[in-house]
Parts: structure tokens; sequence; C-alpha cells
């Protein structure tokens, strides 16, 4: 069910920033009103989904895109042997659908991995945002392309490193993306709301050996879990060295045009 967002508020002629794609954005830089006030009209939808229901289906043509506003998703894709292949794990202010900017029909899957908060758009509500405000397409083509050079590095990992180290890696990139969202806890304590064998359709393991693998990590004091959907780094250094981990998260941003 979709219904208009709740939190848009004039102050004193200005618009409160509410938008999860703007505040994503304004990590890298610093966003006009009119900027802030597009972005924040994108969102003025909101549609609740449950954990495990399908966004966007593989080989289907779907009519909108994407913002999350909470929760954790992921694209995936089916091999020809059924098996799944996980590509990216999606969370505040990731847009969904992108590649639907470039095929008519979706080349993978989204599924929710938490129950989330979506907000439904239009490819023609993005072109106008691009056609105002060349500064946010240029800022979002970057993020996009740092979202291909962390797949190439996982895909790298699959295929020539460790069980330990894909592991590892994937474990150093949530926390990375977590600190730039600021959301590590007190503590330094991060969520991992994901199942063994999530981690496993990530990184090309099994179920088990993704378990044996985090029990690892635990003894040698590099990881730390509480609760079990909970856990810290304990030897981030360590663990980036023997991962051969890469921080995508931070962008060039010299090269963007002038806002409007």
């Amino acid at each position: 069910m979709l219904t208009k967002h709740p939190e848009i508020q004039s102050l004193g002629g200005k618009y409160v920033l509410v938008s999860c794609l703007a505040e994503r954005l304004s990590h890298y830089v610093r966003l006009t009103e009119a900027e802030s006030l597009s972005l924040t009209q994108l969102e003025d939808q909101e549609r609740s989904v449950r954990r495990g229901a399908v966004i966007i289906r593989e080989n289907e043509g779907p009519r909108e895109l994407y913002i999350v506003r909470s929760g954790w998703l992921h694209s995936s894709g089916v091999l020809g042997n059924g098996s799944r292949q996980i590509l990216r794990f999606h969370f505040k202010g990731d847009i969904l659908g992108l590649p639907l900017l470039a095929f008519a029909d979706s080349p993978e899957t989204v599924t929710a991995v938490t129950d989330a908060v979506l907000s439904p758009f239009s490819r023609e509500r993005l072109a106008q945002i691009i056609a105002d405000h060349p500064r946010l397409g240029a800022l979002i083509l970057g993020l996009s392309v740092a979202e291909r050079v962390a797949l190439a590095d996982r895909l790298a990992s699959i295929g020539r490193t460790s069980a330990r180290a894909r592991v590892g890696s994937l474990i150093c990139e949530i926390v990375a993306r977590m600190r730039r969202l600021g959301a590590v806890g007190n503590g330094g304590y991060v969520q991992l709301p994901l199942t063994q064998e999530d981690i496993g359709d990530a990184t090309g393991l099994t179920s088990v050996h993704v378990n044996r693998m985090m029990r690892v990590l635990v003894e040698d004091g590099i990881i730390e879990r509480n609760g079990g959907n909970q856990f810290r780094l304990l030897d981030e250094k360590r663990l980036v060295a023997e991962s051969n981990f890469v921080d995508r998260t931070g962008l060039e941003t010299g090269w963007l045009p002038e806002a409007r």
C-alpha cells in the first residue's frame, strides 16, 4: 500500500531534509536546497514490504525503481544449475533497479532480507531530476560505478582467494558501508541479519563452510558475535590484510559539474 510520506514539512519556506538518497549523497557533496527538495519529492510515497518479498524479478520488466528507506535487501541472479549468486546487499539510501535504466527486463532479482520500507519512483522522474540537476545525475553515476568495482572485487575474491578471505572481505565491506551510513552501534557493533545461506550465496560457499569460517574468525579473536545477529571487528587491520579488502565507499568528486 502506498501512502504520502508523513515527514515532508515546510519550515520558514524551507523543506526539511527527509530523503534517504539525499542523506546518502550528502556524504560526498553539500547539496543545495533545490537538489535536496527534488530528492525529497522523489521519495514522496512509501511501500512497506515483508522479509522474503521479491521486489523486482529477474527477466521481468517492472515499471518502478525504488529508494531504500529502511531494511536490508539483496540483488541476485539464478545460474543455469539453479543455484543463486547474491551480487550486492542494499541498505538505506540505495537505489534498487538501476539496471532498468539500461535494459527493458531486469537482469537480477531484488529480495527483501528483512522487513523494509521503500519509495517507488519511475524512470521518467529520475530522468527529470537528472535534467534539472546534472550534478545529482553525475553523482549517482559515480556511485553506480563504485558499486560495479566493488562487485568486481568480490568476484575476484570468489575466484582467487580462500574461504576465510571471502567471508572476511564481505564482513569488511558491510562494516565499511555501515560506517558510511552512521549505522555502527555502541561498542562498534553492526547488525548482521543474514543467514549462513545468504553469506554463502554472496561468497560462493556452502552454509556449512560459512559456519566454519565465522567460528574460526571468532576463535582467532578477529570478530566478536553478540546474540547471533550482531558482530563487531576486534582486529580490523588483520582482517583487511588477510582478505585483500579495498574500501570502495569513498568517491572522487572533483570532476562533478557545478550545482544548478
